[in-house]
């Protein structure tokens, strides 16, 4: 891509040329993470979108690992499994709210951050969704994943687990679980929208717009 907005910049040979490629560039890129964004997202948003995707399923909390092993070692591997299925059915239910969030951001996007963009590396611009979007998503995010988690029955499964485990142990835990998958479901999402900007900068069948493949190349 640098070679072509070198070789666009020299063809036309003005200051105009590069307020023009420019926003060309920045408008490829706004299209290339709203496709990533919405693609991203409706992928996880599908049944076992978290669940069978070994790269991003959500597994108990690291601090609550000793509640898994515990309660497997007594029998209650149904229960442990039934709260990791709800966890996962939670974060795939938020997802279906999240492209228009990341989509209001990516508008956002200057022409001066498509530049510098266009000189990072194949998910550069995810890194910038990330660094911009963090914040307010997890606010918008967070009483989504909280409502969803209880639509899920995951907060009843994980209570039922936290009990369990606190029975047997005079350590008491109860790490929050809204804030953890909050967390790792958006996670899920900048890794999914990584994958489908890397597939639009290096697959020419992936540039689905004309502005995509002039940018990024058309072969």
């Amino acid at each position: 891509m640098k070679k072509i907005f070198f070789l666009l910049v020299l063809a036309l040979g003005t200051s105009k040329a590069f307020s023009q490629v420019n926003n060309e560039i920045a408008n490829a890129l706004k299209q290339a993470l709203t496709i990533g964004a919405e693609k991203g997202s409706a992928a996880l948003a599908q049944p076992d979108g978290f669940f069978k995707n070994a790269a991003i399923k959500i597994l108990l909390p690291p601090e609550a690992q000793k509640i898994e092993s515990t309660l497997r070692s007594v029998g209650m591997n149904k229960q442990v499994d039934d709260a990791i299925l709800s966890i996962n059915r939670a974060a795939e239910d938020a997802c279906k709210t999240a492209a228009p969030i990341f989509v209001s951001a990516i508008k956002e996007m200057t022409v001066t951050d498509a530049v510098n963009i266009l000189k990072g590396a194949d998910t550069a611009a995810t890194s910038y969704l990330r660094r911009t979007t963090t914040a307010p998503l997890t606010s918008s995010f967070k009483p989504i994943i909280e409502s969803s988690l209880q639509k899920t029955d995951a907060a009843k499964h994980w209570n039922s687990l936290v009990s369990a485990y606190n029975k047997f142990s005079l350590r008491k835990l109860n790490p929050s679980l809204s804030d953890y998958v909050t967390q790792k479901a958006l996670d899920g999402i900048y890794t999914q929208i990584a994958a489908e900007e890397k597939n639009i900068r290096q697959n020419p069948a992936a540039r689905a717009t004309d502005l995509l493949k002039k940018v990024f190349g058309g072969n």
